[in-house]
């Protein structure tokens, strides 16, 4: 099966690489290997919204399965924001640095008990003949009180896992790719596409 990760996020795609690189019958390829692939707006109201337009419009136009993924950050005290405004918070021109700032900065003054977060990562996988298949893991902990750790992306420097005494952005790939919220779902899509390549 050659499968479309409806990406471009190379920390995305390494980690997804990674927890698939010994499916035999799997050749994962990217949306940059096609002419003029589509540009999908994420204006869902949920994760799985966004992953569902993600991989049905990138399958339609590749004709092969899509497999696309939404999540982000979800924070209690903040009424779930940034929700599915994750990758866009503070604005499209900010860094994943700004918008770290912006949340440590919504924060301040917050008790340790008040700081609950979670990452949320849905995937979906769709195929060219309109079948759709969904996946989600989260991965619990809360809110930091600065940036730590250099490693993974987007939140990852702020959000601080309090059994392992990290962050996410302190975990090497591997410990990550154990634990994280993408490493979950992952791990349910990786079941959805050993069935997909048995039926075959």
């Amino acid at each position: 099966m050659k499968l479309v990760i409806a990406t471009n996020n190379r920390g995305k795609i390494r980690e997804i690489r990674d927890k698939f690189s010994d499916i035999r019958g799997l050749t994962l390829v990217t949306p940059d290997s096609f002419p003029n692939p589509p540009v999908v707006v994420e204006d869902g109201n949920s994760f799985l919204e966004n992953a569902m337009k993600k991989g049905v419009e990138i399958a339609r136009y590749t004709n092969l399965p899509s497999m696309a993924d939404d999540s982000g950050l979800v924070v209690d005290a903040l009424g779930g924001r940034p929700g599915v405004h994750s990758a866009r918070y503070g604005g499209e021109s900010s860094t994943d640095a700004d918008r770290n700032r912006l949340l440590l900065d919504e924060m301040k003054g917050l008790p340790p008990g008040k700081r609950g977060a979670r990452f949320v990562c849905v995937i979906a996988i769709a195929l060219p003949d309109g079948a759709t298949y969904s996946a989600e893991g989260t991965c619990e902990g809360v809110i930091a009180e600065r940036m730590t750790g250099d490693g993974g992306f987007g939140y990852d420097p702020v959000l601080y896992l309090p059994e392992l005494g990290r962050t996410m952005a302190e975990l090497t790939l591997e410990e990550k790719n154990l634990i994280s919220h993408r490493a979950k779902a992952l791990d349910a899509a990786r079941e959805i596409l050993l069935k997909l390549i048995r039926q075959e």
